[in-house]
């Protein structure tokens, strides 16, 4: 029955990360903070956990990382001032970060992996069902992934991964999942995973994407871990115990993703992404299309 596991309110977002691929721009800055068109990425990932329903937020940090926390806080004096002009329009867009949802923090320590960062939300989350977000894959609003896994996870317990195809060439960027076809044309069983295999050794071109809605028995399989690939404590380990063992914490199901995902982890992907959110924004898109369109002919004249 639907009902008939918890409900999930808890989200984790994991952004201790050193945002090495985007230096010198993540010097002083959290590669989260980053702007998206005019919002930081962080703030899409957080909208993306409201919008779900999961209202209570907590973010694995590390040093370095006070911007997301002031982010998310109120400006007072920036509230003021705004009021004073009477900008009503950007008020309310600065107001609108602080009010999405109750953010708590905990910092990471020693970056251990994707592991060991969920593994430090064990005290708030408890003995509840979570869902895990990575804050470089945006999921587009109109595309409800989360939502989708969360009723997947209702429905059969445990745990739910998101799972989208790729091609051969890119498995091997990605963990990659050996599946059963379900009865639900968007959701399959998930069988075993591996951490970024060659294309030869992948069981499938299903690539893990960024959002997991986990058992919180996951908590007792990370504290018992090894580093795996990279010298890290990867979570697609533990998830391959829970999958070849439903007596440890139920099943792993995946949500198959066929919608729009903006992937911000690299520079390429992370341009790519702000054209294309850009060109589909009501105030920004019809000028900026026709800017691209000329640009784009002039290039090719060129070349």
């Amino acid at each position: 029955m639907t009902q008939s596991h918890p409900r999930i309110s808890k989200a984790v977002i994991p952004a201790a990360g050193l945002g090495t691929r985007f230096l010198p721009a993540t010097k002083a800055t959290p590669k989260e903070m980053l702007p998206v068109v005019d919002k930081p990425a962080i703030q899409y990932v957080v909208e993306e956990a409201a919008s779900a329903g999961l209202d209570d937020v907590l973010m694995i940090t590390g040093r370095n990382k006070r911007p997301l926390e002031d982010h998310f806080d109120r400006n007072y004096e920036l509230e003021s001032a705004l009021q004073k002009k009477g900008d009503a329009s950007r008020l309310a867009k600065v107001q609108e970060s602080s009010d999405l949802a109750t953010m708590h923090y905990v910092r990471q320590g020693d970056p251990k992996g994707l592991g060991h960062a969920v593994l430090c939300a064990a005290p708030h989350v408890g003995h509840e069902p979570f869902a895990v977000l990575l804050g470089d894959d945006l999921i587009d609003p109109r595309d409800p992934l989360l939502a989708r896994m969360v009723e997947v996870q209702e429905q059969h317990g445990g745990s739910v991964v998101a799972l989208m195809e790729v091609t051969p060439e890119q498995i091997h960027l990605y963990g990659s999942a050996a599946v059963e076809v379900t009865p639900d044309d968007d959701v399959v069983k998930v069988t075993g995973l591996v951490e970024k295999p060659d294309a030869a050794d992948a069981p499938s071109n299903y690539a893990i994407i960024g959002r997991y809605v986990l058992d919180p028995h996951i908590f007792d399989i990370l504290r018992k871990t090894e580093p795996g690939r990279g010298g890290e404590i990867q979570l697609t380990d533990a998830l391959q115990q829970l999958a070849t063992d439903e007596k440890i914490g139920g099943p792993v199901h995946g949500v198959v993703f066929k919608g729009r995902r903006y992937d911000t982890g690299d520079r390429g992907d992370y341009l790519r992404a702000i054209v294309r959110l850009a060109c589909e924004r009501e105030d920004l898109g019809p000028d900026f299309r026709a800017w691209l369109r000329s640009y784009v002919a002039e290039e090719m004249q060129q070349h």
